[in-house]
């Protein structure tokens, strides 16, 4: 449970760098950014498998493939699911639509919460309880604010919601799962960088390019290797009530853009931001109740191996 808070928390904080950080990549237009994230992506994402021990889950889904052709139809379908959302996290912020994406990003939790207590009967602690219910209050007041929702909103909040469920139910929802959805994106990625009208000679007269575009893959194997493990080690309600940390920070790197927080908004942020800090509690009281778990066996193995010690004198 700690591992997959911390892993969430750490995407979060990453997606949010990735925000602020298409603007080093400007001299590319949104979908050109897209496919160089996809390209500059698959070799930090395998690397980064290596170190979890996920490398060998390739080769499974691969065999799995084999055995059953059709089911490479619904890697197309992750695939495609997958570089929709990649191509809108990178779009939105250089076409002024951060907040609209940061919006979808809010309703997501809400949607897992959704799918997790009615397809997986998952349960809510209270903690989790109260944050949905500020979490609720915030949304409700941004759509009544804004009278309509934003087709980025929904996109992000029913696309993902839909891609994570169908992994989950054909059992990819792992790292290899993205891997090959990463590797099915290639030759749209490929297009993609294609259609980039200046001189390939730019890269060596801006070497900071290369390196702004091999930034963008280790922060994106980072963020997305963190977020797909902690979507596995933690209950699909939880992961969806911890990922309200990520829209905070959107919404934060989106106004460090030049984008706004009108006065009237602040209705919406301020329980989202409540939400987000009781998880964080929750999160905290998990820690200290598995450490007083831990100090108590401890306790009671040194208590036994004194009484063993005794016993052993008396005989």
């Amino acid at each position: 449970m700690v591992k997959g808070i911390f892993l969430s928390v750490l995407a979060s904080t990453v997606f949010g760098i990735l925000y602020f950080y298409s603007q080093f990549l400007k001299i590319f237009d949104g979908s050109q950014t897209f496919g160089w994230r996809m390209i500059s992506l698959l070799p930090f994402l395998t690397l980064f498998m290596w170190f979890s021990g996920d490398l060998k889950l390739i080769r499974q889904i691969y065999d799995r493939v084999k055995q059953k052709p059709s089911f490479f139809l619904l890697l197309i379908l992750t695939s495609v699911l997958a570089a929709v959302q990649l191509w809108l996290f990178l779009w939105a912020p250089m076409h002024g639509r951060g907040m609209q994406v940061s919006l979808g990003y809010f309703l997501l939790p809400l949607v897992l919460v959704l799918v997790g207590s009615v397809f997986y009967k998952e349960k809510l602690s209270w903690f989790q309880k109260i944050a949905v219910l500020c979490a609720v209050l915030g949304v409700v007041h941004e759509i009544w604010r804004m009278g309509t929702i934003a087709w980025e909103t929904l996109l992000v909040a029913l696309g993902y919601s839909a891609y994570f469920f169908l992994r989950k139910m054909i059992k990819t929802d792992h790292l290899g799962g993205f891997w090959w959805d990463n590797v099915l994106m290639l030759p749209v990625a490929i297009y993609f960088i294609q259609t980039w009208t200046l001189p390939w000679s730019t890269f060596l007269e801006q070497p900071h390019l290369i390196a702004a575009v091999t930034g963008l893959g280790v922060l994106s194997a980072i963020g997305l290797g963190s977020y797909i493990l902690a979507s596995r080690y933690l209950p699909m309600v939880l992961f969806g009530l911890l990922s309200y940390l990520e829209p905070v920070l959107l919404a934060i790197s989106a106004v460090i853009l030049g984008e706004k927080i009108h006065s009237e908004e602040w209705f919406t942020y301020i329980p989202i931001w409540c939400a987000v800090g009781i998880l964080v509690l929750e999160g905290m009281w998990h820690i200290y109740l598995q450490q007083r778990k831990r100090q108590a066996l401890i306790t009671n193995i040194e208590k036994f191996s004194e009484r063993t010690a005794s016993h052993r004198k008396d005989e």
